[in-house]
Protein backbone atom coordinates (compact mmCIF):
# COMPACT_ATOMS: atom_id res chain seq x y z
CA UNK A 1 0.00 0.00 0.00
CA UNK A 2 2.78 2.41 -0.41
CA UNK A 3 2.09 5.36 -2.38
CA UNK A 4 4.03 6.70 -5.56
CA UNK A 5 5.96 8.98 -3.78
CA UNK A 6 7.59 6.49 -1.20
CA UNK A 7 10.40 9.18 -0.64
CA UNK A 8 8.29 11.77 0.85
CA UNK A 9 7.21 9.11 3.46
CA UNK A 10 10.25 8.64 4.59
CA UNK A 11 11.41 11.92 5.01
CA UNK A 12 8.72 12.19 7.14
CA UNK A 13 8.70 9.19 9.03
CA UNK A 14 9.25 11.08 12.41
CA UNK A 15 6.23 13.08 11.30
CA UNK A 16 4.05 10.10 9.71
CA UNK A 17 4.15 8.34 12.87
CA UNK A 18 2.49 11.45 14.66
CA UNK A 19 0.22 11.92 12.19
CA UNK A 20 -1.03 8.53 12.42
CA UNK A 21 -1.31 8.97 15.73
CA UNK A 22 -3.57 11.87 15.40
CA UNK A 23 -5.91 10.82 13.01
CA UNK A 24 -6.14 7.37 15.35
CA UNK A 25 -7.17 10.47 18.30
CA UNK A 26 -9.41 11.80 15.75
CA UNK A 27 -11.16 9.23 14.24
CA UNK A 28 -13.70 8.59 16.93
CA UNK A 29 -13.76 12.33 17.91
CA UNK A 30 -15.07 12.43 14.10
CA UNK A 31 -17.39 9.60 14.60
CA UNK A 32 -18.76 11.16 17.92
CA UNK A 33 -19.98 14.58 15.90
CA UNK A 34 -21.74 12.21 13.01
CA UNK A 35 -23.22 10.26 15.79
CA UNK A 36 -24.49 13.17 17.51
CA UNK A 37 -25.98 14.89 14.08
CA UNK A 38 -27.81 11.21 13.40
CA UNK A 39 -29.15 11.18 16.81
CA UNK A 40 -30.96 14.50 16.66
CA UNK A 41 -31.54 13.43 12.74
CA UNK A 42 -33.50 10.22 13.75
CA UNK A 43 -35.49 11.88 16.26
CA UNK A 44 -36.23 14.85 14.00
CA UNK A 45 -36.98 11.60 11.22
CA UNK A 46 -38.92 9.94 14.15
CA UNK A 47 -41.07 13.13 14.35
CA UNK A 48 -41.61 13.19 10.82
CA UNK A 49 -42.54 10.02 9.86
CA UNK A 50 -44.83 8.64 12.41
CA UNK A 51 -47.23 11.60 12.04
CA UNK A 52 -46.71 11.12 8.33
CA UNK A 53 -47.81 7.05 8.45
CA UNK A 54 -50.78 8.81 10.22
CA UNK A 55 -51.71 11.62 8.12
CA UNK A 56 -51.07 9.61 4.50
CA UNK A 57 -51.87 6.07 6.16
CA UNK A 58 -49.84 3.02 5.26
CA UNK A 59 -50.84 3.29 1.64
CA UNK A 60 -49.43 6.68 1.37
CA UNK A 61 -46.49 5.33 3.26
CA UNK A 62 -46.01 2.49 0.76
CA UNK A 63 -46.02 5.36 -1.92
CA UNK A 64 -43.79 6.94 -0.06
CA UNK A 65 -41.28 4.27 0.16
CA UNK A 66 -41.57 3.27 -3.46
CA UNK A 67 -40.37 6.62 -4.74
CA UNK A 68 -37.52 6.29 -1.99
CA UNK A 69 -37.02 3.22 -3.49
CA UNK A 70 -36.20 4.62 -6.78
CA UNK A 71 -34.54 7.56 -5.54
CA UNK A 72 -32.16 4.72 -3.35
CA UNK A 73 -30.50 3.00 -6.84
CA UNK A 74 -30.04 6.31 -8.70
CA UNK A 75 -28.45 7.57 -4.95
CA UNK A 76 -26.50 4.64 -4.74
CA UNK A 77 -24.99 5.28 -8.23
CA UNK A 78 -24.48 8.35 -7.78
CA UNK A 79 -22.85 8.76 -4.42
CA UNK A 80 -21.49 5.24 -3.51
CA UNK A 81 -18.42 4.95 -4.96
CA UNK A 82 -17.25 8.41 -5.57
CA UNK A 83 -16.80 9.92 -1.50
CA UNK A 84 -15.36 7.24 -0.81
CA UNK A 85 -12.85 7.48 -3.46
CA UNK A 86 -12.94 10.95 -2.26
CA UNK A 87 -12.15 10.55 0.97
CA UNK A 88 -9.57 7.93 0.50
CA UNK A 89 -7.61 9.61 -1.93
CA UNK A 90 -7.72 13.16 0.23
CA UNK A 91 -6.59 11.26 3.13
CA UNK A 92 -3.65 10.23 0.98
CA UNK A 93 -2.81 13.78 0.02
CA UNK A 94 -3.30 15.22 2.74
CA UNK A 95 -0.99 13.35 5.36
CA UNK A 96 1.98 14.05 2.43
CA UNK A 97 0.73 17.94 2.96
CA UNK A 98 -0.36 17.58 -0.79
CA UNK A 99 -2.92 20.37 -0.72
CA UNK A 100 -3.16 21.16 -3.76
CA UNK A 101 -4.02 18.05 -5.15
CA UNK A 102 -6.68 17.73 -2.69
CA UNK A 103 -8.12 20.99 -4.70
CA UNK A 104 -8.03 18.72 -8.03
CA UNK A 105 -9.31 15.76 -6.29
CA UNK A 106 -12.59 17.88 -5.31
CA UNK A 107 -12.76 19.53 -8.64
CA UNK A 108 -12.41 16.18 -10.88
CA UNK A 109 -15.21 14.47 -8.58
CA UNK A 110 -17.25 17.65 -9.06
CA UNK A 111 -17.70 17.29 -12.35
CA UNK A 112 -18.19 14.01 -12.52
CA UNK A 113 -21.03 14.31 -9.89
CA UNK A 114 -22.65 17.23 -12.02
CA UNK A 115 -23.28 14.35 -14.94
CA UNK A 116 -24.78 11.85 -12.63
CA UNK A 117 -26.96 14.38 -10.58
CA UNK A 118 -28.55 15.54 -14.18
CA UNK A 119 -29.18 12.55 -15.28
CA UNK A 120 -30.70 10.96 -12.36
CA UNK A 121 -32.80 13.91 -11.88
CA UNK A 122 -34.27 13.66 -15.63
CA UNK A 123 -35.16 10.24 -15.54
CA UNK A 124 -37.12 10.39 -12.14
CA UNK A 125 -38.81 13.89 -13.10
CA UNK A 126 -39.08 13.30 -16.65
CA UNK A 127 -39.95 9.39 -16.33
CA UNK A 128 -41.92 9.05 -12.83
CA UNK A 129 -45.04 7.52 -14.40
CA UNK A 130 -43.55 4.35 -15.98
CA UNK A 131 -41.26 4.17 -13.08
CA UNK A 132 -44.18 3.99 -10.74
CA UNK A 133 -46.10 1.16 -13.10
CA UNK A 134 -42.86 -0.40 -13.33
CA UNK A 135 -42.80 -1.19 -9.24
CA UNK A 136 -46.50 -1.96 -9.40
CA UNK A 137 -47.15 0.89 -7.66
CA UNK A 138 -49.41 3.54 -10.24
CA UNK A 139 -49.89 5.76 -7.57
CA UNK A 140 -46.22 6.20 -6.47
CA UNK A 141 -45.85 8.99 -9.28
CA UNK A 142 -46.01 12.06 -7.70
CA UNK A 143 -43.75 11.12 -4.97
CA UNK A 144 -41.33 9.87 -7.41
CA UNK A 145 -41.43 13.33 -9.61
CA UNK A 146 -41.36 15.38 -6.30
CA UNK A 147 -37.69 13.21 -4.90
CA UNK A 148 -36.17 13.89 -8.80
CA UNK A 149 -34.18 17.14 -7.90
CA UNK A 150 -32.97 15.67 -4.63
CA UNK A 151 -30.73 13.49 -6.89
CA UNK A 152 -29.08 16.41 -8.16
CA UNK A 153 -29.07 18.04 -5.23
CA UNK A 154 -27.17 15.28 -3.18
CA UNK A 155 -24.97 14.72 -5.81
CA UNK A 156 -23.41 18.16 -5.33
CA UNK A 157 -23.59 17.67 -1.37
CA UNK A 158 -21.83 14.38 -1.68
CA UNK A 159 -18.92 15.81 -3.82
CA UNK A 160 -18.77 18.62 -0.65
CA UNK A 161 -18.82 15.78 2.41
CA UNK A 162 -16.22 13.62 0.74
CA UNK A 163 -13.98 16.81 0.69
CA UNK A 164 -14.32 17.90 4.72
CA UNK A 165 -14.27 13.90 5.44
CA UNK A 166 -11.20 12.71 3.62
CA UNK A 167 -9.49 15.72 5.98
CA UNK A 168 -11.33 14.24 8.95
CA UNK A 169 -13.71 17.26 9.32
CA UNK A 170 -17.03 15.59 9.98
CA UNK A 171 -18.54 19.08 11.20
CA UNK A 172 -20.07 20.67 8.06
CA UNK A 173 -21.26 16.80 7.28
CA UNK A 174 -23.09 16.85 10.83
CA UNK A 175 -24.22 20.73 10.42
CA UNK A 176 -26.11 19.95 6.82
CA UNK A 177 -27.66 16.54 8.20
CA UNK A 178 -29.68 18.17 10.91
CA UNK A 179 -30.36 21.36 8.34
CA UNK A 180 -31.89 18.92 5.76
CA UNK A 181 -33.45 16.52 8.34
CA UNK A 182 -35.75 20.07 9.90
CA UNK A 183 -36.10 21.53 6.68
CA UNK A 184 -37.74 17.93 5.85
CA UNK A 185 -39.75 18.01 9.40
CA UNK A 186 -41.33 21.35 8.99
CA UNK A 187 -42.11 21.47 4.60
CA UNK A 188 -42.84 18.33 4.13
CA UNK A 189 -45.33 17.19 6.89
CA UNK A 190 -47.19 20.36 6.17
CA UNK A 191 -47.28 19.70 2.69
CA UNK A 192 -48.72 16.60 3.55
CA UNK A 193 -51.27 17.53 5.81
CA UNK A 194 -52.13 20.62 3.76
CA UNK A 195 -53.01 18.37 0.48
CA UNK A 196 -54.73 15.67 2.88
CA UNK A 197 -57.05 18.72 4.28
CA UNK A 198 -57.61 20.36 0.99
CA UNK A 199 -57.87 17.03 -1.95
CA UNK A 200 -58.29 14.70 0.69
CA UNK A 201 -55.34 12.27 -2.11
CA UNK A 202 -53.32 10.28 -0.76
CA UNK A 203 -50.93 9.46 -3.59
CA UNK A 204 -50.68 13.57 -3.61
CA UNK A 205 -49.97 14.06 -0.28
CA UNK A 206 -47.36 11.51 -0.16
CA UNK A 207 -45.59 13.79 -3.13
CA UNK A 208 -46.05 16.63 -0.90
CA UNK A 209 -44.62 15.03 1.94
CA UNK A 210 -41.56 14.26 0.18
CA UNK A 211 -41.16 17.49 -1.59
CA UNK A 212 -39.98 18.28 1.96
CA UNK A 213 -37.10 15.93 1.66
CA UNK A 214 -35.92 17.87 -1.80
CA UNK A 215 -36.29 21.13 0.03
CA UNK A 216 -33.99 19.75 2.89
CA UNK A 217 -31.11 18.91 0.40
CA UNK A 218 -31.39 22.28 -1.33
CA UNK A 219 -30.60 23.56 2.08
CA UNK A 220 -27.79 21.36 2.90
CA UNK A 221 -26.32 22.00 -0.98
CA UNK A 222 -26.06 25.66 -0.30
CA UNK A 223 -24.54 25.25 3.02
CA UNK A 224 -21.92 22.82 2.00
CA UNK A 225 -21.09 25.53 -0.62
CA UNK A 226 -20.60 27.79 1.96
CA UNK A 227 -18.44 25.59 4.21
CA UNK A 228 -16.75 24.83 1.33
CA UNK A 229 -15.55 28.37 -0.14
CA UNK A 230 -14.36 29.17 3.92
CA UNK A 231 -11.98 25.86 4.05
CA UNK A 232 -10.73 26.40 0.73
CA UNK A 233 -9.41 30.15 1.48
CA UNK A 234 -7.97 28.63 4.48
CA UNK A 235 -6.50 25.54 3.31
CA UNK A 236 -1.99 25.47 3.61
CA UNK A 237 -0.14 26.04 0.49
CA UNK A 238 0.70 23.12 -1.19
CA UNK A 239 3.50 20.36 -0.71
CA UNK A 240 4.36 18.21 -4.02
CA UNK A 241 2.82 18.00 -7.23
CA UNK A 242 -0.24 18.18 -8.67
CA UNK A 243 -1.81 15.21 -10.72
CA UNK A 244 -3.41 16.33 -14.00
CA UNK A 245 -7.35 15.93 -14.31
CA UNK A 246 -7.29 13.07 -16.50
CA UNK A 247 -4.96 11.32 -13.88
CA UNK A 248 -7.52 12.25 -11.16
CA UNK A 249 -10.37 10.96 -12.82
CA UNK A 250 -8.66 7.75 -13.87
CA UNK A 251 -8.07 7.20 -10.30
CA UNK A 252 -11.12 7.95 -8.88
CA UNK A 253 -13.13 5.92 -11.39
CA UNK A 254 -10.61 3.17 -10.59
CA UNK A 255 -11.81 3.37 -6.76
CA UNK A 256 -15.41 4.90 -7.13
CA UNK A 257 -16.31 1.81 -9.77
CA UNK A 258 -16.31 -0.96 -8.44
CA UNK A 259 -17.60 0.29 -4.94
CA UNK A 260 -20.63 1.51 -7.15
CA UNK A 261 -21.04 -1.35 -9.33
CA UNK A 262 -21.00 -3.47 -5.37
CA UNK A 263 -23.46 -0.79 -3.84
CA UNK A 264 -25.75 0.01 -6.92
CA UNK A 265 -25.90 -3.52 -7.93
CA UNK A 266 -27.05 -4.93 -4.33
CA UNK A 267 -29.78 -1.38 -4.71
CA UNK A 268 -30.99 -2.42 -7.91
CA UNK A 269 -31.25 -6.16 -6.39
CA UNK A 270 -33.31 -4.49 -3.89
CA UNK A 271 -35.37 -2.73 -5.71
CA UNK A 272 -35.89 -5.84 -8.24
CA UNK A 273 -36.82 -7.38 -4.73
CA UNK A 274 -39.27 -4.75 -4.12
CA UNK A 275 -41.16 -5.44 -7.31
CA UNK A 276 -41.10 -9.54 -6.74
CA UNK A 277 -42.39 -8.73 -3.29
CA UNK A 278 -45.20 -6.58 -4.57
CA UNK A 279 -46.27 -9.14 -8.02
CA UNK A 280 -45.87 -12.51 -5.21
CA UNK A 281 -48.11 -10.48 -2.67
CA UNK A 282 -50.57 -9.97 -5.92
CA UNK A 283 -50.36 -13.04 -7.72
CA UNK A 284 -49.45 -16.36 -5.53
CA UNK A 285 -50.49 -15.05 -2.03
CA UNK A 286 -53.87 -13.75 -3.88
CA UNK A 287 -54.21 -10.34 -2.31
CA UNK A 288 -55.24 -7.16 -3.55
CA UNK A 289 -53.35 -4.06 -4.82
CA UNK A 290 -54.94 -2.19 -2.07
CA UNK A 291 -54.27 -4.94 0.42
CA UNK A 292 -50.54 -5.64 -1.05
CA UNK A 293 -49.61 -1.97 -0.80
CA UNK A 294 -50.93 -1.71 2.83
CA UNK A 295 -48.61 -4.70 3.92
CA UNK A 296 -46.18 -3.70 2.51
CA UNK A 297 -46.67 0.15 4.08
CA UNK A 298 -46.66 -2.07 7.58
CA UNK A 299 -43.41 -3.67 6.34
CA UNK A 300 -41.82 0.05 5.26
CA UNK A 301 -42.70 1.22 8.69
CA UNK A 302 -40.74 -1.78 10.26
CA UNK A 303 -37.49 -0.68 8.34
CA UNK A 304 -38.12 2.95 9.10
CA UNK A 305 -37.37 1.66 12.91
CA UNK A 306 -35.07 -1.15 11.75
CA UNK A 307 -32.72 1.64 10.33
CA UNK A 308 -32.71 3.99 13.22
CA UNK A 309 -29.75 2.14 14.98
CA UNK A 310 -28.35 1.21 11.81
CA UNK A 311 -27.87 4.88 10.71
CA UNK A 312 -25.28 4.74 13.99
CA UNK A 313 -22.99 2.57 12.67
CA UNK A 314 -22.46 5.07 9.46
CA UNK A 315 -20.21 7.30 11.17
CA UNK A 316 -17.85 4.90 12.24
CA UNK A 317 -17.98 3.36 9.04
CA UNK A 318 -16.97 7.13 7.35
CA UNK A 319 -14.76 8.07 10.24
CA UNK A 320 -12.55 5.03 9.74
CA UNK A 321 -11.90 4.62 5.94
CA UNK A 322 -9.45 7.95 6.10
CA UNK A 323 -7.91 7.38 9.26
CA UNK A 324 -7.01 3.73 8.09
CA UNK A 325 -6.03 5.09 4.65
CA UNK A 326 -3.47 7.80 6.44
CA UNK A 327 -2.10 5.29 8.86
CA UNK A 328 -1.87 2.67 6.12
CA UNK A 329 -0.41 5.68 3.74
CA UNK A 330 2.33 6.69 6.60
CA UNK A 331 3.16 2.37 6.94
CA UNK A 332 2.18 2.77 10.55
CA UNK A 333 -0.39 -1.04 10.08
CA UNK A 334 -0.41 -1.61 14.12
CA UNK A 335 -2.32 1.63 14.11
CA UNK A 336 -4.35 0.88 11.45
CA UNK A 337 -5.01 -2.52 13.41
CA UNK A 338 -6.14 -0.82 16.50
CA UNK A 339 -8.06 1.80 14.55
CA UNK A 340 -10.07 -1.29 13.45
CA UNK A 341 -10.10 -2.91 16.96
CA UNK A 342 -12.00 -0.15 18.32
CA UNK A 343 -13.94 0.57 15.37
CA UNK A 344 -15.57 -3.01 15.81
CA UNK A 345 -16.06 -2.92 20.05
CA UNK A 346 -17.82 0.97 19.44
CA UNK A 347 -20.05 -0.31 16.59
CA UNK A 348 -20.59 -3.57 19.04
CA UNK A 349 -21.31 -1.22 21.61
CA UNK A 350 -24.25 0.19 19.45
CA UNK A 351 -25.74 -2.08 17.80
CA UNK A 352 -25.94 -5.17 20.10
CA UNK A 353 -28.29 -3.71 22.50
CA UNK A 354 -30.51 -1.93 19.51
CA UNK A 355 -30.59 -5.51 18.07
CA UNK A 356 -31.78 -7.28 21.38
CA UNK A 357 -33.90 -4.94 22.43
CA UNK A 358 -35.99 -4.77 18.95
CA UNK A 359 -36.27 -8.10 19.07
CA UNK A 360 -37.38 -8.75 22.55
CA UNK A 361 -39.92 -5.49 22.02
CA UNK A 362 -40.84 -5.59 18.58
CA UNK A 363 -44.91 -5.92 19.63
CA UNK A 364 -44.80 -2.87 21.86
CA UNK A 365 -42.63 -1.04 19.82
CA UNK A 366 -44.80 -1.45 16.94
CA UNK A 367 -48.27 -0.66 19.25
CA UNK A 368 -46.85 2.43 20.53
CA UNK A 369 -45.46 4.27 17.49
CA UNK A 370 -48.32 2.99 15.16
CA UNK A 371 -50.90 2.11 17.24
CA UNK A 372 -51.83 -1.77 15.69
CA UNK A 373 -53.74 -4.21 17.59
CA UNK A 374 -55.07 -7.91 16.77
CA UNK A 375 -53.10 -9.56 13.63
CA UNK A 376 -51.73 -6.60 12.80
CA UNK A 377 -49.99 -6.16 15.49
CA UNK A 378 -48.50 -10.04 15.35
CA UNK A 379 -47.45 -9.00 11.85
CA UNK A 380 -45.66 -6.17 12.26
CA UNK A 381 -43.69 -7.16 15.41
CA UNK A 382 -42.71 -10.49 13.78
CA UNK A 383 -41.21 -8.17 10.56
CA UNK A 384 -39.61 -6.08 13.37
CA UNK A 385 -38.36 -8.68 15.41
CA UNK A 386 -36.24 -10.46 12.38
CA UNK A 387 -35.32 -7.17 11.40
CA UNK A 388 -33.37 -6.82 14.52
CA UNK A 389 -31.68 -10.03 14.09
CA UNK A 390 -30.25 -8.59 10.75
CA UNK A 391 -28.79 -5.49 12.71
CA UNK A 392 -26.14 -7.08 13.64
CA UNK A 393 -25.23 -8.25 10.41
CA UNK A 394 -25.63 -5.11 7.99
CA UNK A 395 -23.86 -3.42 10.76
CA UNK A 396 -20.76 -5.80 10.42
CA UNK A 397 -21.15 -5.83 6.60
CA UNK A 398 -20.69 -2.11 6.62
CA UNK A 399 -17.59 -1.56 8.99
CA UNK A 400 -15.86 -4.81 7.10
CA UNK A 401 -16.38 -3.34 3.50
CA UNK A 402 -14.67 0.01 4.72
CA UNK A 403 -12.23 -1.98 6.16
CA UNK A 404 -11.42 -3.80 2.62
CA UNK A 405 -11.89 -0.53 0.77
CA UNK A 406 -9.49 1.08 3.06
CA UNK A 407 -6.77 -1.61 1.91
CA UNK A 408 -7.31 -1.34 -1.37
CA UNK A 409 -9.28 -3.85 -1.89
CA UNK A 410 -12.52 -2.50 -3.63
CA UNK A 411 -13.36 -5.47 -5.82
CA UNK A 412 -13.92 -8.17 -3.22
CA UNK A 413 -16.92 -6.67 -0.98
CA UNK A 414 -18.55 -6.21 -4.85
CA UNK A 415 -19.06 -10.01 -5.18
CA UNK A 416 -20.22 -10.84 -1.71
CA UNK A 417 -22.76 -7.74 -1.90
CA UNK A 418 -23.85 -9.46 -4.96
CA UNK A 419 -24.19 -13.16 -4.00
CA UNK A 420 -26.13 -11.82 -0.69
CA UNK A 421 -28.75 -9.44 -3.41
CA UNK A 422 -29.33 -12.83 -5.29
CA UNK A 423 -30.03 -14.67 -1.93
CA UNK A 424 -32.43 -12.37 -1.02
CA UNK A 425 -34.29 -11.99 -4.08
CA UNK A 426 -34.30 -16.22 -4.26
CA UNK A 427 -35.58 -16.33 -0.51
CA UNK A 428 -38.31 -13.76 -0.52
CA UNK A 429 -39.63 -15.42 -4.16
CA UNK A 430 -40.42 -18.65 -2.47
CA UNK A 431 -41.45 -16.88 1.20
CA UNK A 432 -43.66 -14.09 0.54
CA UNK A 433 -45.48 -16.02 -2.28
CA UNK A 434 -46.56 -18.12 0.51
CA UNK A 435 -50.06 -16.84 1.43
CA UNK A 436 -49.28 -18.41 5.10
CA UNK A 437 -46.23 -16.20 5.13
CA UNK A 438 -46.72 -13.68 2.65
CA UNK A 439 -45.04 -10.27 3.99
CA UNK A 440 -43.24 -12.04 6.80
CA UNK A 441 -40.86 -13.58 4.14
CA UNK A 442 -39.52 -9.98 3.53
CA UNK A 443 -37.29 -9.85 6.86
CA UNK A 444 -35.96 -13.03 6.36
CA UNK A 445 -34.75 -12.39 2.65
CA UNK A 446 -32.53 -9.22 3.92
CA UNK A 447 -31.32 -11.88 7.39
CA UNK A 448 -30.40 -13.98 4.97
CA UNK A 449 -28.42 -11.76 2.57
CA UNK A 450 -26.34 -9.96 5.66
CA UNK A 451 -25.76 -13.28 7.14
CA UNK A 452 -24.34 -14.39 3.51
CA UNK A 453 -22.40 -11.25 2.93
CA UNK A 454 -20.75 -11.12 7.08
CA UNK A 455 -19.57 -15.09 6.61
CA UNK A 456 -17.93 -13.90 3.27
CA UNK A 457 -16.04 -10.81 4.35
CA UNK A 458 -14.93 -12.16 7.43
CA UNK A 459 -13.00 -15.09 4.87
CA UNK A 460 -12.37 -12.78 2.80
CA UNK A 461 -10.44 -10.40 5.00
CA UNK A 462 -8.35 -13.05 6.44
CA UNK A 463 -7.50 -14.32 3.30
CA UNK A 464 -6.33 -10.62 1.99
CA UNK A 465 -5.53 -8.50 5.02
CA UNK A 466 -2.42 -9.36 7.09
CA UNK A 467 -3.64 -9.83 10.29
CA UNK A 468 -6.75 -8.46 9.85
CA UNK A 469 -8.91 -7.77 13.39
CA UNK A 470 -10.88 -10.85 14.75
CA UNK A 471 -14.46 -9.11 14.38
CA UNK A 472 -15.86 -12.41 16.39
CA UNK A 473 -13.84 -11.78 19.39
CA UNK A 474 -14.55 -7.51 19.99
CA UNK A 475 -18.05 -8.75 19.90
CA UNK A 476 -18.23 -11.39 22.07
CA UNK A 477 -18.68 -8.85 25.35
CA UNK A 478 -21.18 -6.75 23.58
CA UNK A 479 -23.39 -9.56 22.87
CA UNK A 480 -23.31 -11.17 26.28
CA UNK A 481 -23.74 -7.77 28.01
CA UNK A 482 -27.31 -7.50 25.27
CA UNK A 483 -28.29 -10.66 25.83
CA UNK A 484 -28.10 -10.21 29.45
CA UNK A 485 -29.89 -6.57 29.43
CA UNK A 486 -32.70 -8.28 26.89
CA UNK A 487 -33.92 -10.69 29.46
CA UNK A 488 -34.32 -8.02 31.85
CA UNK A 489 -36.43 -6.11 28.93
CA UNK A 490 -38.34 -8.75 28.52
CA UNK A 491 -39.51 -9.62 31.83
CA UNK A 492 -40.15 -5.91 32.51
CA UNK A 493 -42.21 -5.87 29.85
CA UNK A 494 -44.22 -8.76 30.71
CA UNK A 495 -44.71 -7.52 34.23
CA UNK A 496 -45.53 -4.09 33.25
CA UNK A 497 -48.37 -5.52 30.81
CA UNK A 498 -50.10 -7.63 33.28
CA UNK A 499 -50.27 -4.24 35.02
CA UNK A 500 -51.17 -1.15 32.85
CA UNK A 501 -52.96 -1.00 29.69
CA UNK A 502 -51.18 1.50 28.77
CA UNK A 503 -48.69 1.45 25.27
CA UNK A 504 -46.59 4.11 26.57
CA UNK A 505 -45.47 2.72 30.06
CA UNK A 506 -45.40 -1.46 28.47
CA UNK A 507 -42.58 0.60 25.86
CA UNK A 508 -41.14 3.00 27.96
CA UNK A 509 -40.74 1.15 31.52
CA UNK A 510 -38.77 -1.44 30.35
CA UNK A 511 -36.45 0.12 27.74
CA UNK A 512 -34.99 2.41 30.67
CA UNK A 513 -34.71 -0.55 32.80
CA UNK A 514 -32.73 -2.28 30.46
CA UNK A 515 -30.83 0.77 29.43
CA UNK A 516 -29.60 0.99 33.21
CA UNK A 517 -28.77 -2.75 33.16
CA UNK A 518 -26.63 -2.66 30.50
CA UNK A 519 -24.65 0.67 31.15
CA UNK A 520 -23.65 -1.69 34.75
CA UNK A 521 -23.19 -4.63 32.48
CA UNK A 522 -20.63 -2.64 29.93
CA UNK A 523 -18.67 -1.38 33.08
CA UNK A 524 -18.74 -4.88 34.73
CA UNK A 525 -17.40 -6.49 32.04
CA UNK A 526 -15.43 -4.60 30.71
CA UNK A 527 -16.82 -3.84 27.22
CA UNK A 528 -15.34 -0.68 26.94
CA UNK A 529 -11.22 -0.53 26.76
CA UNK A 530 -8.84 2.13 28.04
CA UNK A 531 -7.96 2.63 24.73
CA UNK A 532 -11.15 3.24 23.47
CA UNK A 533 -11.70 5.95 25.67
CA UNK A 534 -8.45 7.70 24.57
CA UNK A 535 -10.19 7.91 21.29
CA UNK A 536 -12.88 9.68 22.79
CA UNK A 537 -13.55 13.72 24.00
CA UNK A 538 -12.09 13.72 27.85
CA UNK A 539 -11.06 10.24 27.24
CA UNK A 540 -9.21 10.23 30.62
CA UNK A 541 -12.47 11.18 32.50
CA UNK A 542 -14.30 8.75 31.45
CA UNK A 543 -11.72 6.08 31.80
CA UNK A 544 -11.31 7.65 35.21
CA UNK A 545 -15.04 7.84 35.80
CA UNK A 546 -15.84 4.05 34.63
CA UNK A 547 -12.72 3.00 36.34
CA UNK A 548 -11.14 1.66 33.46
CA UNK A 549 -6.98 1.53 33.20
Amino acid sequence: HAPADAGRVISIQKEGLSLASDKKQSFLHGAALLAGATAIVKVLGALYKIPLGNIIDDAGFGYFNTAYDIYSVLLMVSTAGLPVAMSRMIAEAGSLGRYGQIRRIYQTALCIFLGLGVAGTVLMTGFCRPLANWMNSPNSWAAIAALGPSALLMCLTSAFRGFFQGQGNMRPTSVSQVLEAVCKLVVGLGLAWFIMKQKNDTALAAGGAILGVTSGCLIATLYMYGAYSRARREMPKSQGGVSSFGQTAKRLLAIAIPITIGSAGLQIITLVDAKVVMSRLIGAAGFTQGQADTLKGVYNFAQTIFNLPYAFVSPISISILPAITAQLTLRNARGARRTEESAIRIMGLITMPCAVGLIVLAQPIMALLRGYTGDTLTTAGNLLAVLGVSLVFTSVVMLTNTMMQAHGFVYLPVMNMFIGGIVKVIVNYILVGNPNINIQGAPVGTLCCYLCITVLNLFTMRKVIRKSPNVPKHLLKPLLASLIMGGVAYGAWRLTAAVTASRLVQCALPIALAAAAYVILVIVLRVVTYDDCMLLPKGEKIAKLLRIR
